[in-house]
């Protein structure tokens, strides 16, 4: 389906302006194509909406409860911390989970004649039409049902018009967030400080949640209550609280937080113009070219990054190279890097270190919880460490899309090609894995632990490669053709979710025995833990690779049609 642009070439027809419908028409007519002739694609939508719309249901419960109970003390609290943390998770879950859905690609739109305005409002319009922002809807019309029974039907209209405003805050935060750090992402002067501020504040939302969860079982619900209303004033709360305020008899309130919602709108959509239109024209800063080492290995040797220099200089080194110069220069999969990058320093640190209680962290307790820890606790941690670490390999064959035809040519064979990419991506993890079993050791006061950490690391790494190679080679999908590392096909969020958790929970049943092997052995193991660990991850990603890559030798041509962007 063609846009409408203006055009002056038949004076006979008058041309009809493109407006944001026709972007609505052309994403409903994308979704149908995509769907047409795929099964798979059908089923995976049909399951986000039903995960979507267990998601709603949950949230429209725990939004209504204080009206349906009637109790108005604490309907600023639910309406303000409920709809606070409703906008940072699209805010930031974006970045580092489930990407944002880009079936109206902007760079598509780079060549036609279309204002900036329209081209945002467009997309903007469109991008209401998925399953997240429905299942937002549906959840946040709780708040209209508590303020119709606290306040009546006027309460009720001004709840309607306050949810509404904040689900059109929350998509024009998420489209803005993600284009802005896609952009920063393509400049090599900025990508690493704005990666990593931003992954740290992605990283931080589940903490933040869990401090919430931790605070609430001694807390003074009148103080609370008073930092909700102080929140309702900020533009996370101020659309949510609206129908409240309303009912309880501030109506003065809601057209001044329907305005601050309205200019934090606003400020958002043109943020994200801005960042827009640098993505879609795909300028890069390359900054100073590399000097070259010429002399010292000749043209083959440029194309070997020193991380991988001493590689051997055949197929399976070559697919070494290629693959630790993408890890670093894509910016989809710098993102990846990253995030297990923060999320491996915080997930055994909030274990371990403050007893999974940021209270611990109170009143002189550190040295307390620390202390507390033991070889089975630790193991635990580095279990979901390393979980986490080889799951972004789930769909490494999704980063190379249409260029994975390459390698089919050349008839690369199974194993080697899997072996290669297992090698490339633990060149940048297994120092960041290094690091953590070190850094929490110290901070346990443990220094003899370091075996102990770094074997349950390199042995659940291993065995997260082992199953994560044979996902990807099965249970691949396509990503789009977009300059936004955190961009979607529609549906894809949901289907990286649903194997991220498969690998994840396979990948943890597999390690299971050296969480038991710590229970057992006692001090025996903290010796034992890392050569053991090492020749048991090792060897699992060897056993992994020599049975996907059978698998990936008879599926190679599925592969590539199943990676292979659709048009």
């Amino acid at each position: 389906m063609a846009l409408p642009v203006t055009s002056d070439a038949s004076p006979a027809a008058p041309a009809r302006a493109v407006s944001a419908r026709h972007f609505v028409r052309l994403k409903l007519r994308v979704m149908g194509n995509n769907f047409r002739g795929q099964g798979w694609r059908i089923a995976m939508f049909i399951g986000g909406a039903l995960l979507g719309l267990w998601f709603a249901a949950s949230g429209f419960l725990l939004f209504a409860a204080t009206g349906l109970a009637e109790d108005g003390r604490y309907a600023v609290l639910a309406a303000a911390a409920g709809g606070g943390l409703l906008v940072l998770g699209w805010l930031l879950l974006p970045l580092v989970f489930f990407g944002v859905d880009e079936t109206l690609d902007p760079a598509r739109f780079a060549l036609l004649p279309l204002p900036r305005r329209t081209l945002v409002s467009g997309l903007f319009f469109a991008a209401l039409l998925s399953v997240p922002a429905l299942a937002t809807l549906i959840g946040t019309s709780g708040l209209v049902l508590t303020a119709w029974s606290l306040g009546g039907w006027s309460a009720g209209l001004a709840g309607v018009v306050g949810v509404l405003a904040g689900l059109l805050l929350c998509v024009a935060a998420s489209r803005a967030m993600t284009s802005a750090f896609a952009t920063m992402l393509r400049s090599r002067r900025v990508r690493d400080l704005a990666a990593v501020l931003l992954a740290v504040a992605a990283a931080l939302l589940g903490p933040l949640q869990v401090f919430g969860l931790a605070a609430l079982r001694g807390a003074d619900w009148s103080r609370l209550t008073g930092i909700a209303t102080v929140i309702g004033w900020t533009p996370l709360g101020a659309p949510w609280t609206v129908g409240v305020d309303v009912a309880q008899g501030r109506v003065w309130a809601a057209p001044v937080k329907l305005l601050i919602t309205l200019v934090s709108l606003g400020a958002l959509l043109v943020w994200w113009s801005r960042s827009l239109e640098s993505a879609m024209v795909g300028a890069t800063s390359g900054g100073k070219a590399p000097a070259r080492r010429g002399a010292t290995g000749g043209a083959v040797a440029q194309l070997f990054p020193r991380a991988a220099g001493w590689v051997r200089r055949d197929q399976f080194g070559a697919l070494v190279a290629r693959e630790a110069r993408y890890w670093w220069r894509d910016a989809r999969r710098r993102a990846n890097l990253i995030t297990i990058a923060v999320v491996g320093i915080f997930v055994p640190v909030f274990i371990n270190v403050t007893g999974g209680d940021f209270a611990a962290m109170e009143g002189g307790s550190f040295t307390a919880a620390a202390s507390d820890s033991s070889p089975v606790v630790v193991t635990i941690s580095m279990v979901l460490v390393g979980v986490l670490a080889a799951a972004t390999l789930a769909n490494q064959f999704g980063f190379d899309g249409s260029a994975y035809a390459a390698n089919v040519v050349a008839g690369v064979s199974g194993r080697v090609e899997l072996r290669a990419r297992m090698t490339a991506f633990s060149l940048y993890v297994l120092p960041m894995l290094a690091f953590v079993a070190v850094v929490l050791s110290v901070l346990l006061g443990q220094p003899g632990w370091i075996g102990l950490t770094f074997g349950s690391l390199v042995a659940t790494y291993g065995t997260g490669l082992a199953v994560n190679s044979l996902v990807s080679v099965l249970g691949a999908y396509s990503l789009p053709e977009t300059s936004n590392p955190f961009a979607m096909n529609s549906g894809a969020g949901l289907t990286k979710g649903f194997l991220t958790l498969l690998t994840m929970v396979a990948s943890a049943v597999a390690a299971v025995p050296m969480v038991v092997a710590a229970a057992l052995l006692g001090d025996a193991w903290l010796w034992l833990a890392l050569p053991v660990g090492g020749a048991y991850g090792f060897g699992a990603a060897l056993l992994g690779a020599y049975l996907a890559g059978d698998v990936l030798d008879r599926r190679q041509p599925e592969l590539l049609a199943t990676v292979t962007p659709r048009r």
